[in-house]
């Protein structure tokens, strides 16, 4: 039996011996985005259109997510457990570069931007640094109807300052020294589609004028010629800087600011959405493992410490993270928590908790889990290591406060036994 969904909602899914799995994984898909791509099926043998994805699902003592040809995918799983099939599930409706969420702040931003993407009106994701925003940009211009046109990405810190301006803009044969050929420019090559300026933050100021003339104007003028050259080119741009705080310091100009921030998304931190972490590591598998001779799936404990994990890399750390532990898995199928290694272990915290030297530097995550760790270390001792007190002494689930510990134990914090 299969699915297939071509409405704007899923239909009602009952696949026999899957509906435990399908009723807490399907109301996450009904969005227009996914019920367009999405086959699910006991055995899907048709071969998905070009964009499409789909998933053959069976039941199985031992789990497995397998990329089997392009587009296809097979997803074993326990049925005695579906919730642990949950994150896989929803990693696999989401593959071809699609948005893997399952934390409800990320499913509310990624129905914000499905709205936003029906109109031409400038977006600004903010963000720190690895949080997907290239992959959120790229999401708009897919829905939107420019998705047959160009999307050309660039990021503003990587480009020498010199050359920014030809390579944005464009330039005439002649216009400076070693410009033998002309040059269309980024605007120009994104005509009819979506431009990301990424990082726009380290844009220079001289070159923020002519830009905001550009966005004001709808055209260009190439280095060398006289006349501009209309461009019709929808802008998103992305930055981690606070770019209000950019324009009281002198370093962006505040026009500026106004045109490219009509509609802003901001993108949290990994940490501050737990739910994404699962899908998308299991999404990391999908991409870089999953086929013979490598691990296809990811167990509970090693689950355990990635959702407990701080993050300060964020979705690249996450990658990095993932990528390592295909590695370290070897021959065995399941990736389990003694090939997790993180990018770096924070600092032990001591029971005296001394204050850190005024010339050590830390990151401010690094504080904040420390400072995290001190308060659970301090509530488990005053509840004689009951973990069901602690928990509701620090207002969190008995779940969470497990991932912490795991964590803790992880960084060296605290000792295995103690944990």
């Amino acid at each position: 039996m299969t699915i297939s969904a071509g409405t704007a909602t899923l239909p009602p899914v009952r696949l026999a011996g899957h509906e435990a799995l399908l009723d807490i994984t399907v109301p996450l898909m009904g969005r227009r985005w996914q019920s367009e791509r999405i086959t699910l099926g006991d055995a899907v043998a048709a071969r998905p259109a070009a964009g499409a994805v789909a998933i053959a699902l069976s039941r199985a003592p031992e789990p497995a997510l397998t990329l089997s040809a392009p587009g296809r995918i097979a997803l074993a799983y326990d049925p005695a457990a579906p919730e642990t099939a949950r994150p896989a599930l929803l990693a696999a409706a989401s593959h071809g570069g699609w948005p893997i969420a399952g934390d409800a702040q990320s499913m509310a931003l990624l129905t914000l931007a499905e709205r936003i993407s029906a109109s031409d009106i400038p977006v600004l994701l903010e963000g720190p640094t690895g949080t997907g925003k290239e992959v959120l940009a790229r999401f708009v211009h897919q829905l939107s109807p420019r998705k047959d046109g160009p999307f050309v990405a660039v990021n503003c810190a990587a480009m020498p300052e010199a050359m920014l301006e030809a390579l944005l803009f464009g330039h005439r044969k002649g216009a400076f020294t070693g410009a033998a050929e002309a040059g269309e420019g980024l605007f120009r090559a994104a005509d009819k589609g979506t431009l990301l300026l990424d990082e726009i933050g380290e844009l220079p100021l001289a070159l923020q004028a002519k830009l905001l003339r550009a966005l004001q104007e709808g055209e260009v003028l190439p280095l060398g010629a006289t006349r501009p050259v209309s461009v019709d080119v929808r802008i998103v741009a992305a930055t981690n800087r606070h770019l209000a705080s950019e324009v009281e310091a002198g370093r962006f100009r505040e026009d500026l600011l106004y045109r490219l921030n009509v509609f802003p998304l901001c993108i949290p931190a990994l940490r501050d959405r737990p739910g994404d972490i699962a899908p998308l590591a299991f999404g990391m598998l999908l991409r870089h493992a999953c086929a013979p001779g490598q691990p296809g799936w990811i167990g509970r404990d090693a689950l355990a410490l990635l959702e407990g994990h701080p993050w300060p890399g964020n979705v690249r750390e996450l990658e990095n993270v993932i990528r390592r532990a295909i590695l370290l898995s070897g021959d065995s199928g399941t990736i389990a928590a003694d090939h997790i290694i993180f990018d770096s272990a924070v600092r032990p915290v001591t029971d005296d908790a001394r204050p850190a030297p005024a010339a050590e530097q830390r990151s401010l995550s690094d504080v904040a889990f420390a400072s995290q760790a001190q308060a659970i270390l301090a509530a488990l001792a005053s509840h004689d290591g009951n973990r069901s007190a602690t928990a509701r002494a620090l207002g969190i689930s008995e779940r969470t406060l497990r991932y912490r510990l795991a964590s803790m134990r992880a960084s060296g914090m605290v000792a295995g036994g103690r944990a």
